[in-house]
């Protein structure tokens, strides 16, 4: 494990309680909310499977896609994270592990959901999560990325109470969906609206469906 993701997966067991305690009535404004039940109807018009909300923290997004009427289950990076969604969610599955290498078969999963999950990775670390995204999706399967819109990182030492190590990483919504088509996730809609408060960026929301293999790197725009 890097350093990084040793960090990340330490400040994320170190804020697990409070973390769920205090978003644990916070889901989504309403666009947000609009683009997760298009993903949910995007994969329920595909047939339906597996869907894992990776990334899933205390499971409070798990739970809305199940409610959505998909067959959720989430992973995450904190074993704390983790203990608190099994607790909180105890119908629900929930697996410790890394976006990078996911312990699940290739072209397994109907859908994929990606809330804030990549705020701490840097960039031009995006296309190797990508192209696991894209390994575990069956052909047609749907993935949904929510992160902060704009250039640069902060760097973020208390939260929640407690002091973390964190880097929060903002993106541009062009430059993701490219990397995810060079991944072999074609874009299917991009929505982008303006931060509300307590927020301080906008935030963007990819949809994206796997219709090909990833490019080459010669290829790669």
């Amino acid at each position: 494990m890097t350093t990084r993701l040793h960090a990340t997966r330490t400040s994320y067991d170190t804020v697990a309680a409070d973390y769920a305690e205090l978003l644990k009535d916070e889901l989504g404004r309403p666009l947000d909310m609009a683009m997760l039940a298009a993903f949910a109807e995007r994969v329920r018009a595909g047939g339906g499977g597996a869907v894992a909300d990776l990334g899933c923290g205390p499971g409070r997004v798990t739970v809305h896609l199940e409610k959505l009427g998909l067959d959720a289950f989430g992973i995450d990076l904190s074993p704390g994270m983790v203990a608190v969604a099994r607790r909180t969610h105890p119908r629900l599955r929930f697996e410790v592990g890394t976006m990078t290498g996911l312990d699940l078969g290739d072209g397994t999963l109907a859908g994929a959901l990606v809330w804030y999950s990549t705020v701490h990775t840097p960039i031009d670390e995006l296309p190797v999560m990508f192209a696991e995204f894209h390994r575990v999706l069956a052909p047609g399967g749907h993935l949904l990325i929510a992160f902060k819109a704009g250039d640069g990182q902060v760097r973020l030492e208390h939260a929640y109470g407690h002091d973390v190590d964190l880097d929060v990483h903002r993106f541009p919504p062009e430059r993701v969906a490219v990397l995810l088509r060079n991944a072999g996730l074609s874009e299917v809609a991009r929505l982008v609206r303006e931060a509300e408060p307590p927020e301080k960026t906008p935030q963007a929301f990819v949809l994206a469906r796997r219709t090909g293999d990833p490019l080459s790197a010669a290829t790669v725009l």
